[in-house]
């Protein structure tokens, strides 16, 4: 591994998927929806949930009156499975719901709680960031890390994973699942005229365990800042 240079002045100092039928599910087949996450969690993983098209167009379809899967199916042009899954998610997250009358509703009394939260949410980890701290984390990542961009990963094991241990916090939301093509837009704007490319540092923060992989979904796991052995 070749030295890096820049180390030494720091020295100094100091997881989807259940099995679908292949026709359209009866809503009344969910006898015991799962429970909501907490609305900060949801909060956050809203931008995933709706990354995904297929949602997008069946909770359209919910919105719009289908008040049932096959009606969904219908009206957001999805298949079957697509239609399942769609509204699985959107049923975990809670932002669909069954109504008095058993029928899909929008849970409009979600909505209102998350932006209650997102009104009341502290200052983002990035901005916190910005703000700088003296610790020997804060001094490693400033080092290697200018303006939100990652100008090159240290050589040292573990100022590697100070660095990508920060990426993956200001990055991803514990427990969201990306999607692939996501999780490389997201990084593309960490290598920005920086000497790593985005499939690269990719690949460090699953080797680090700071990103699971399965069938080209990733998620960062909730106790990420505590794993690393690359």
């Amino acid at each position: 591994m070749p030295n890096d240079r820049a180390d030494s002045s720091i020295e100094a100092s100091g997881s989807s998927g259940s099995s679908e039928t292949s026709g359209i599910p009866e809503t009344s087949q969910s006898s015991s929806a799962p429970s909501a996450p907490s609305a900060p969690s949801a909060l956050a993983a809203l931008p995933a949930l709706f990354a995904e098209e297929s949602r997008v167009r069946a909770f359209a379809a919910v919105a719009l009156g289908a008040g049932d899967a096959a009606q969904v199916a219908g009206a957001a042009g999805l298949s079957a499975k697509e239609t399942a899954g769609a509204l699985r998610r959107l049923r975990e997250q809670g932002v669909v719901t069954s109504g008095d009358d058993g029928g899909l509703v929008v849970a409009h009394g979600r909505f209102r709680e998350l932006a209650r939260v997102g009104r009341t949410e502290p200052r983002a980890p990035r901005e916190a960031a910005a703000a700088g701290g003296d610790g020997p984390g804060d001094m490693i990542v400033r080092t290697f890390v200018r303006n939100g961009r990652l100008v090159r990963l240290p050589a040292r094991w573990t100022r590697k994973k100070v660095v990508l241990r920060h990426i993956a916090e200001q990055t991803f939301a514990p427990g969201v699942e990306y999607p692939e093509r996501t999780v490389d837009e997201k990084l593309r704007a960490w290598c920005e005229d920086g000497e790593v490319d985005h499939v690269t540092l990719r690949r460090h923060l699953v080797d680090f365990g700071h990103l699971r992989r399965s069938d080209g979904v990733y998620a960062r796991p909730a106790d990420s800042a505590r794993t690393g052995t690359g």
